[in-house]
């Protein structure tokens, strides 16, 4: 079975675009999205209407949570007041601008999905099993990963959240991170996706036009620093 699994779009449709182009051309058996269609891209209307019309079962991100039901605050945890005042900035510019069918999909989003491919047990969430928006990074104590194994009731794990791309093997548990589609933040400014084949997992990090994208940040009053996290891959 081939599975491809996009995760974390963040309104960056130029980037979604390219990559279900991508995907088209990798013939999977099924698409699976983790969440996180809007937020600090230009384009969230746009992101979360390709995803309702491609019928791709969608994990609810901590995003389209804050978005979806009007939430002061989007579950993010920001480290520095800048990042936090820029965040905001995003959400309240986001809210305002998702129509209310959208917002309607939005809240419909489910927090996990389940299913078997090739003898193996999946579970697909947004941050973690525990918390839609609980951060894994590949550098978290492995303890951390010993308990969700045990209690995952899964073979693997497939998550998003961090835009960082990983796999770890603990207590014979695959956990594996897909990226980001619209916003990396690991230096590589291509989106990324994964792909399970035949339970086997790969990334897949394709190239779009950024520039288009960063430009349509720019032309809103969204904050520009997010035009320059996707063209750095977020190392700017």
């Amino acid at each position: 079975m081939r599975v491809a699994i996009v995760s974390d779009i963040h309104g960056n449709v130029q980037a979604l675009d390219a990559v279900l182009a991508d995907v088209q051309a990798q013939q999977p058996d099924a698409v699976y999205c983790l969440g996180d269609l809007v937020g600090y891209g230009a384009n969230p209307n746009d992101v979360t209407e390709r995803i309702r019309r491609g019928g791709f079962p969608t994990i609810m991100g901590n995003y389209d949570d804050g978005v979806g039901f009007d939430r002061d605050e989007c579950g993010c945890a920001y480290r520095e007041e800048a990042e936090r005042e820029r965040g905001q900035r995003s959400l309240e510019w986001t809210k305002a601008r998702v129509t209310p069918d959208h917002k309607a999909y939005l809240r419909s989003l489910v927090p996990e999905i389940r299913f078997e491919a090739d003898g193996r047990r999946v579970l697909l969430v947004h941050g973690s099993p525990r918390k839609m928006n609980e951060y894994l990074f590949e550098d978290r104590p492995v303890s951390s990963f010993e308990r969700l194994a045990a209690s995952s009731n899964a073979d693997v794990v497939v998550f998003g959240h961090t835009h960082k791309p990983y796999v770890k093997l603990v207590d014979g548990v695959l956990f594996v991170n897909a990226g980001s589609v619209g916003k990396p933040k690991d230096g590589n400014w291509r989106a990324c996706y994964l792909l399970l084949d035949n339970g086997a997992p790969s990334f897949r990090r394709v190239e779009y036009d950024v520039g288009a994208a960063a430009a349509a940040i720019r032309a809103t009053d969204l904050p520009h620093q997010f035009a320059a996290d996707i063209e750095s891959g977020g190392t700017h």
